[in-house]
């Protein structure tokens, strides 16, 4: 459960503002503020159901999205190739460096 709300958590941080207003503020206050379906639905005066629903459906879209525009994957690979070259960079392999800046350039 954990590791689907911080990849929801990304997804949101990424694709919000292809969201409607309602839906950030759904997906904000469960996966960002922690709140329950209940207390969403209490503070929006709808249904448990209409709340569970209108997140499922923005996840679906959230999924969607990355699946089109893979932002969230580059982010990910980005993050790969600057580990590695950090490492590279502490033993001075240039070579290995010059690749990992051609994968980075590969990405955009």
């Amino acid at each position: 459960m954990l590791e689907k709300t911080t990849r929801m958590n990304y997804l949101y941080d990424f694709y919000q503002s292809l969201l409607t207003p309602k839906q950030r503020s759904y997906m904000s206050l469960y996966y960002l503020d922690d709140f329950s379906l209940g207390e969403i639905a209490e503070e929006y005066e709808v249904s448990r159901q209409a709340v569970f629903d209108n997140i499922k459906r923005t996840e679906s879209m959230l999924e969607e999205y990355e699946e089109k525009l893979l932002l969230f994957h580059k982010f990910q690979e980005r993050k790969v190739i600057l580990e590695k070259m950090k490492k590279a960079q502490e033993t001075s392999s240039l070579e290995e460096l010059s690749g990992l800046i051609e994968a980075l350039e590969k990405l955009e």
